[in-house]
């Protein structure tokens, strides 16, 4: 088996990976770090995130860096500050034996006067994020005529972020450049026309299929309704106690509205997103590398430059539009070769993309069932046990305080001190599950099924909206499919649809009833605003008076004329209806 003391490198080297414990190599390390070291040519390297590019990349240009030239001699561009920075942290580990090693990091976000002295100070390597660098050669503040090997790290982000004309820009400065190193996780036709245009004569070193992910990982989704699509969250957040993961979101929004929600029901989170200034940012990290953060919420860019060895979970609160995007996020765990869990939730009309990420990714993807609240109940209660069994106090606690324990609790058996401390431990959680819905898609058609003499399904509620057979509603199938396609709740939630000439009914879950109205009561049918409210608010509103002239927007009879003066009844939706997510 191949191992790093095998490796021709400068004595500086061997020695550092020595003292930081590594011994054998990753496959990409295996491969790339040999050619490298013994003649450097142009190369691809394709490989996942967290498989070890930047020691692929990072042993080799220091081995062949002259510690006495007073200028840069090599470039690494980066799509992210994040991974900018945890570059220039992981080559300063490999060459911390060098003397008169510098490495400057260069990156937006932060005051460029500071970067300018640095680069001035002639370091033979930079690393540096596109957008930074050009500011710095547009100002004159930085020359790289001398810079021989440059290094593309997660070349295809770089594309996917939209930097192609930087790179084509900082590439044509540097005419002296002899190699270019190209590291990505996937061959696109995008880092395939780069390679083409700026590469002599390159090499290949590939690990793996482009978008094959780490078997380590087990991929799990769990199905529910859209709007429970936060609640979903929760209950999988508090089903995983001990959990020190990210939760990955479409947009920077999303990112902030999630963690504050999940901010203030208590639990230990924060965003991660391009919206905040470096210094949030730097601090946001820290925190969670320390593990004062329990996760993080995070945009996938914001994600791109996080190396964490230890995170057990990645949740996708909603698929990526790109399934590629998968892979990166679900790489972010199940590192160093321990396992780990990549969570999605999916509504049902999602489940089409799961069966295009599996043939992607070629993995197996296991549908799990959300928690009820007994299961997350008893997943705590046993958490906490095993805490408390593994638990070991201070020997100068114990001396301090266990004559005072002792007398305290001297009236209380084991067993009923032992109910105590778990009953503490978890009286908040059982107050916040007791009774709790069952949140899996679909549980509306399996449960309740049993009708009550009215006719009304237990638990439902009866709406009215104000849309009819003269605004074009056929027939109750035709009501269905835009209530469906409005709000992403599935048929089968529906129940009892009657259409009239001017109006409509239908019976839905109570616990979906506000949600429903919410989604609705922004829509147009047809060029006419949709009115709904619970079909008895109506006929209480209507019976406490006349109706009220006027088509403004609290509804009420108005001029019979054309078709959108026809009357509605009672308070609009969106007045009586406050959107809960």
């Amino acid at each position: 088996m191949t191992s790093f003391s095998s490796f021709s490198m400068r004595e500086e080297l061997t020695r550092a990976i020595s003292d930081m414990g590594f011994e054998t190599p990753t496959p990409i390390q295996s491969k790339v770090i040999p050619q490298l070291l013994s003649q450097p040519i142009d190369i691809i390297g394709l490989a996942q995130t967290g498989t070890g590019k930047t020691a692929a990349f990072g042993l080799p240009l220091l081995h062949h860096t002259d510690l006495n030239a007073k200028h840069v001699q090599t470039l690494v561009l980066s799509p992210t500050r994040e991974l900018c920075m945890q570059i220039v942290e992981e080559l300063g580990r490999y060459g911390q034996h060098m003397r008169g090693l510098r490495i400057t990091a260069v990156y937006g976000g932060v005051p460029i006067t500071g970067q300018i002295r640095d680069v001035r100070a002639n370091p033979q390597v930079i690393v540096a994020t596109p957008g930074r660098l050009i500011d710095l050669l547009e100002r004159k503040a930085l020359n790289m005529d001398l810079v021989e090997t440059v290094i593309l790290d997660e070349a295809d982000e770089m594309l996917n972020m939209g930097f192609r004309e930087d790179i084509d820009f900082i590439l044509k400065t540097t005419p002296a450049r002899k190699h270019t190193w190209l590291f990505s996780a996937t061959m696109s036709n995008d880092v395939r026309n780069i390679a083409k245009r700026f590469m002599n004569k390159w090499e290949e070193f590939s690990v793996g299929g482009a978008n094959v992910t780490n078997e380590n990982i087990d991929h799990q989704y769990y199905v529910t309704s859209h709007h429970n699509r936060f609640e979903t969250l929760r209950r999988l957040l508090d089903f995983t106690p001990g959990i020190y993961g990210i939760i990955f979101t479409r947009t920077k929004q999303d990112c902030q509205d999630i963690s504050e929600k999940l901010m203030r029901q208590g639990y230990h989170v924060s965003p991660l997103h391009g919206d905040m200034d470096q210094k949030m940012r730097s601090k946001v990290l820290e925190r969670f590398k320390n593990k004062s953060l329990q996760a993080i919420v995070a945009t996938d860019v914001a994600a791109r430059g996080l190396d964490v060895n230890d995170i057990t979970h990645v949740i996708n609160y909603e698929l990526p539009d790109d399934p590629e995007v998968y892979t990166h996020r679900s790489g972010r765990t199940a590192r160093a070769g321990k396992s780990g869990i990549c969570m999605s939730i999916v509504s049902p009309k999602e489940l089409q993309n799961i069966r295009q990420i599996e043939r992607i990714v070629k993995q197996r993807f296991h549908k799990s069932d959300i928690p009820d609240g007994a299961e997350v109940v008893r997943k705590r209660l046993f958490f906490y046990m095993e805490q408390i069994a593994l638990a070991e106090p201070g020997s100068d606690f114990a001396k301090v305080y266990q004559e005072s324990m002792h007398e305290r609790f001297a009236d209380l058996d084991k067993d009923e001190l032992i109910r105590k401390l778990i009953w503490l431990q978890l009286k908040d959680t059982i107050d916040a599950y007791q009774g709790a819905n069952d949140l899996n898609a679909g549980y509306e058609n399996k449960e309740n099924k049993e009708r009550n003499r009215g006719g009304v399904r237990s638990g439902s509620v009866r709406m009215f909206i104000n849309i009819g057979q003269k605004d074009g509603v056929a027939d109750e199938e035709q009501l269905l499919q835009f209530i469906t396609e409005s709000t992403d709740i599935e048929a089968g939630m529906i129940d009892r649809a009657t259409v009239r000439e001017l109006s409509s009914f239908f019976n839905v879950p109570a616990s979906s009833a506000e949600f429903i109205a919410t989604a609705l009561s922004s829509k147009k049918y047809k060029g006419r605003k949709v009115r709904i409210e619970e079909a008895e608010a109506r006929d209480r509103d209507r019976a406490g008076g006349p109706p009220r002239r006027g088509g403004g927007g609290d509804g009420g009879y108005a001029k019979r004329g054309s078709r959108d003066d026809r009357p509605s009844y009672g308070k609009g939706g969106s007045q009586k209806f406050n959107k809960r997510y």
